[in-house]
């Protein structure tokens, strides 16, 4: 806390008018939502957000005494005392508007404005909570609001990084990645960043630079247009551990089947990835589809549940399954670098389930076991091996 005050300061006297997002500290969001389950198993919503914004008022009132302490002026506000209006949806609303005149005024008097993230108020005046990436979409949706020059987003890690460096050693760190690279490698298991936070940054030109929270080291910046690096096609490697196959075996093929499918499952909040249909014999067709791991009982069921609409013969799921991916805006301008990804992996032996693509990503469905192996393979593949690791900690799971 200490140490972020003082470099807040140090941003400050260079002449920034500065706003400040923070989050909870440590596990006190967890903490507070065992409390909550020891008294009611089943919350409700409402009360749930109403409990869980209490972790960043916390941070932001100690972060301004701090502040305070080395002799300069801040204040701290809740996200709807910034202005932060949004829908009235609980534990995973959207950002509906931003009304920044407090964020002004309290800018003009000479104070640090310190801002709870995760957090604002619906038009009822209810409390309301964002979700994952909240604290991220927070800074974000401010920086927008206020024009700033720059959204700087603080973790543990100095940058954006070519792949986990946990996993290779010699992973670079990037100096510049595209919106659109950037969003493709958080959806596809990249954790510096949430996706919530890189769209809203694309729609709004917010420009980002993710920077470590101990380290004075150069960050990535995240913008419209990264150059280019000389003959480097594919800018990073994601991957996402939790992974299920859904099949569905002996479907009729008639117009609406897959719109049917896909609505249940939509209708009970399953998202659904990687589709794959193979082709029709005697009237019939077998389709896959990957959602997340912590889904794949649930979609089971609701596929079981909607048989008597959608008639078929056999579901089946299969788990301890991997996504990796390549990204990079170059691939839409060089073949070829499918076939290097297919090459890659085939040579250590390992099969490819499912494949997807899109003008700047290709995304591959294996095995769990040879993830770190194939990942491995794929960076020194595509020439993006370096001779050093300048990594400091590991990805968060970021809020």
């Amino acid at each position: 806390m200490q140490r972020v005050a003082k470099r807040i300061v140090d941003s400050q006297l260079a002449g920034n008018r500065v706003v400040v997002v923070v989050s909870a500290m440590g596990d006190t969001t967890d903490d507070l939502i065992d409390q909550s389950k020891q008294l009611n198993p089943n919350p409700p919503a409402r009360e749930l957000d109403m409990l869980l914004t209490t972790g960043e008022q916390i941070s932001v009132a100690l972060l301004s005494m701090t502040i305070h302490q080395l002799g300069h002026q801040a204040v701290s506000l809740t996200g709807w005392q910034a202005g932060i209006r949004t829908e009235a949806v609980h534990s995973k609303a959207k950002i509906t508007d931003i009304r920044p005149d407090r964020l002004f005024k309290e800018l003009d008097a000479g104070n640090v404005v310190i801002v709870a993230g995760f957090q604002g108020m619906s038009e009822a005046g209810d409390i309301t909570t964002l979700g994952r990436g909240g604290s991220d979409t927070t800074a974000v949706a401010l920086a927008a609001a206020i024009k700033a020059d720059v959204c700087e987003i603080y973790t543990d890690v100095d940058g954006v990084y070519s792949t986990d460096p946990r996993v290779v050693k010699c992973a670079r760190k990037l100096s510049e990645i595209s919106y659109d690279e950037m969003l493709e490698l958080a959806h596809l298991g990249a954790a510096v960043l949430h996706p919530r936070a890189v769209e809203y940054a694309k729609h709004n030109n917010v420009k980002l630079v993710v920077r470590s929270s101990f380290t004075q080291n150069e960050g990535t910046s995240v913008k419209e247009e990264a150059v280019m690096e000389q003959g480097v096609v594919v800018r990073g490697i994601a991957f996402d551990k939790n992974v299920a196959r859904i099949s569905i075996l002996g479907v009729e093929d008639e117009p609406g089947v897959l719109a049917k499918v896909f609505g249940a499952l939509a209708n009970n909040g399953i998202d659904v990835d990687v589709i794959v249909q193979s082709g029709v014999k005697s009237g019939k067709a077998d389709f896959s589809f990957t959602v997340s791991g912590d889904d794949e009982a649930r979609a089971v069921d609701v596929i079981n549940g909607n048989r008597g609409e959608v008639p078929f013969n056999e579901v089946t799921s299969e788990d301890n399954l991997v996504k990796v991916s390549i990204v990079g805006a170059g691939m839409v301008s060089n073949p070829g670098v499918a076939a290097t990804m297919f090459a890659a992996i085939s040579d250590l032996g390992v099969s490819i389930k499912m494949v997807s693509t899109s003008e700047i990503k290709v995304s591959c469905i294996i095995a769990a076991e040879p993830l770190q192996e194939v990942v491995r393979a794929l960076h020194t593949a595509y020439g993006l091996d370096t001779a050093e690791q300048v990594f400091v900690g590991g990805p968060q799971d970021r809020r």
